[in-house]
């Protein structure tokens, strides 16, 4: 009699899910050896989702008091600032066309597609994480419009200006940006974007476009935003401590 043979094919060890569950994200290559398996559209609904989960978080409370109450701070001089600067010659021109979504979104595709074409993941991913940031920007300022729904300054002949005012949009989508490329590549680039960031802020005073205090709390909110696209599901706290012979602050994560 002929003995029976195993027919069966060999079991593949490798597991089918390739995503990335910390961040809900392709994985990279080099990360658990695959390319990304989500196509954009799926990965970008399936990526906002998780990252309006992340905003609900400790830090996003310390960003939002901070930012709100230095916006306090600041409005009992929203007009005086904007008089002082409105009619001095003009630094700030191309703060508007920098902080416009199109800007935004667009250099943010660029460099996805660039990943994407080029089997880059970081780029892929810095891409990726921009164009959520932008996206949700642009969806939370206008829900927060339509909530506070505060004029914009009145131009110089006393008239009213189309829109609402609070927060600015502009300040929310760059310092969004910034963030997020300051939580890829560290503070190096963090720097100048932040630096870029404040001058399309302070751009939105000069154009009289928005009060002091619309920018500073778009700041706050873009920070929130970018910190939450980016959170890799770890919270990390420094614990300071006596030692023999001085003392050491020791970092903790969870």
């Amino acid at each position: 009699m002929a003995s029976a043979q195993d027919t069966s094919k060999p079991v593949d060890p490798t597991p089918p899910d390739k995503t990335d569950k910390t961040q809900g994200r392709p994985a990279a290559v080099g990360e658990q050896g695959t390319k990304p398996t989500r196509g954009f559209f799926s990965a970008l609904g399936h990526n906002l989702a998780d990252d309006v989960k992340h905003m609900p978080r400790r830090n996003s409370a310390y960003w939002l008091a901070g930012g709100a109450g230095l916006a306090l701070a600041v409005h009992p001089v929203d007009k005086k600032l904007n008089a002082h600067l409105i009619g001095h010659s003009n630094p700030f021109v191309a703060g508007e066309l920098i902080g416009e979504m199109g800007t935004i979104l667009g250099a943010a595709a660029g460099t996805y597609a660039v990943g994407r074409l080029r089997d880059l993941p970081r780029a892929q991913h810095l891409g990726m994480d921009e164009i959520e940031a932008t996206l949700l920007a642009q969806g939370i300022v206008m829900g927060a419009k339509a909530i506070a729904r505060r004029d914009r300054p009145l131009l110089p002949d006393g008239s009213k200006q189309k829109g609402f005012s609070f927060p600015s949009g502009h300040a929310t989508m760059t310092f969004a940006a910034a963030t997020v490329l300051q939580q890829h590549l560290g503070y190096r680039a963090g720097i100048p974007t932040y630096l870029a960031a404040s001058y399309v802020a302070m751009s939105r005073l000069h154009d009289n476009r928005h009060y002091a205090s619309d920018v500073v709390f778009g700041a706050a909110t873009g920070i929130v935003i970018g910190r939450s696209v980016t959170w890799h599901g770890r919270n990390f706290y420094a614990t300071p401590q006596f030692v023999p012979g001085g003392a050491a602050v020791v970092l903790a994560s969870r």
